[in-house]
């Protein structure tokens, strides 16, 4: 009886303690729009965490979508997700509950979508059941199964030299117009992977319906879920779209899916949150680059890869625009140091016609000697002396001051050239599985 009684006195004496404790204001839901700088826009009133959602209510505009970015005593700091055309001041705003989500399932394949999941190619809002953060969820990295299965990408130089393993991530580095997307096409077309997830990010209009139509094509459509986010696009809609088709890629490797995650480009996704960053006041660091924006990309890339041990896989290729050929550009190095390689295509090497103009002497696949056998390991090494033995020497080459029998390697590789650079070079229609193009590699360097 006395337990009793003193377990009731701790009740009392607990409810009387939190009584007595000061109660937090409750969530202001409802503000109003008092000043746009650039693309941000102030608002007062109202209390919403980062990340959260919110719509303006405009009386011409109807309403606008926003997101939380960033906060300043009792003013929040948002980040237009569609067009502000028409936002007047005092325009409410409302916050609205819970995170980003997103509607995923099997019905977005062969779908074109906005960075909002909205339809872009004229049919019906696709019928999903399941939704999964915009934002996915963190994978402890000692769960997440090993990379040991090379992936066919259909590409001979890339299957034999490069080969890319289940689960990497790899970066496409080039300048503009040396053919980046053309192998984006081709390796959508050709790969053997289940579910192919494009990110169009920050393109032109045109290029995006280009893609689709000439590159993707219709078979490639078929198992493919394209994310397209133009130029003209606010920068939040092209953060999101590269978001939401990481999000999409997600959900299929949960279901246990061999997923290839395509995305161009990576450096659109950084120009993005650049804007975002320097509109709500955070200073410029490298080139002009906040240092938000280095954070986002590992943020980004980190979410591709293995899942577990019995889970599927999401390899993911990024193409990282090297901004007049400059392979320094902050972009570039910070993306070269978080994944798992990098192919780069030269514009020297487009200029004198072969394509793909993939340099296999700046190019390097980091898991590659975890999913090739130890002879396709002793070929592709062999194949890159003989190819930079010519390189170093082809000035002397061409310019005649080179005498045959000078040097028993040089005079190897000038023999071997051509076939090198028939080995190269492949066509837009051709397609080369990992058996047939280990076979050419054994051809060309025995």
């Amino acid at each position: 009886m006395l337990e009793h009684d003193f377990n009731q006195f701790l009740i009392q004496k607990t409810k009387q303690l939190s009584d007595e404790l000061p109660k937090a204001s409750p969530t202001r839901v409802e503000g109003r729009l008092v000043r746009m700088v650039g693309m941000a826009l102030e608002v007062v009133g109202i209390s919403a965490p980062i990340g959260s959602k919110c719509e303006i209510h405009s009386s011409s505009q109807g309403i606008v979508e926003a997101e939380v970015v960033g906060f300043h005593a009792d003013k929040l700091f948002l980040m237009p997700i569609g067009h502000v055309h028409g936002l007047e001041p005092n325009a409410k705003v409302i916050a609205v509950e819970g995170g980003v989500q997103i509607s995923v399932g099997f019905s977005l394949l062969g779908r074109i979508l906005d960075g909002t999941g909205s339809p872009l190619d004229n049919k019906p809002m696709p019928i999903c059941n399941d939704k999964v953060s915009l934002h996915g969820k963190k994978i402890n990295p000692l769960s997440r199964a090993t990379i040991t299965k090379p992936l066919d990408v259909g590409i001979k130089s890339i299957n034999s030299l490069l080969t890319i393993g289940e689960g990497q991530r790899v970066g496409l580095m080039a300048g503009t117009g040396v053919g980046k997307s053309v192998l984006l096409g081709m390796i959508t077309r050709y790969t053997e992977a289940e579910i192919v997830v494009v990110g169009l990010i920050g393109e032109r209009g045109r290029e995006v319906n280009d893609f689709v139509k000439k590159n993707l094509g219709k078979e490639g459509l078929k198992r493919s879920i394209v994310i397209a986010t133009p130029a003209d696009y606010p920068p939040l809609m092209r953060l999101h779209g590269a978001m939401l088709a990481t999000a999409i890629a997600e959900y299929f490797r949960d279901k246990g899916k061999k997923v290839l995650l395509l995305m161009d480009s990576l450096t659109r996704f950084a120009q993005a949150q650049r804007e975002i960053a320097l509109a709500v006041g955070e200073p410029p660091a490298s080139k002009g680059y906040p240092p938000s924006v280095f954070a986002k990309i590992p943020q980004l890339v980190e979410r591709a890869g293995n899942g577990s041990e019995a889970g599927g896989s999401i390899t993911a290729i990024y193409t990282v625009l090297a901004e007049g050929d400059d392979q320094t550009d902050p972009v570039v190095d910070a993306a070269r140091g978080v994944l798992d390689g990098h192919i780069l295509l030269s514009r020297e090497i487009a200029e004198s016609g072969r394509y793909p103009a993939i340099d296999v002497e700046a190019s390097i696949s980091r898991v590659m000697i975890d999913v090739v056998t130890g002879n396709q390991l002793k070929l592709a090494n062999r194949f890159k002396q003989i190819y930079s033995t010519y390189q170093k020497n082809i000035d002397l080459i061409s310019v005649g001051a080179y005498k045959q029998g000078s040097d028993m390697n040089i005079d190897y590789a000038i023999e071997k050239q051509p076939l090198l650079n028939s080995f190269l070079s492949q066509g837009i229609e051709q397609k080369f599985n990992l058996e047939e193009s280990l076979s050419s590699l054994k051809f060309v360097v025995s």
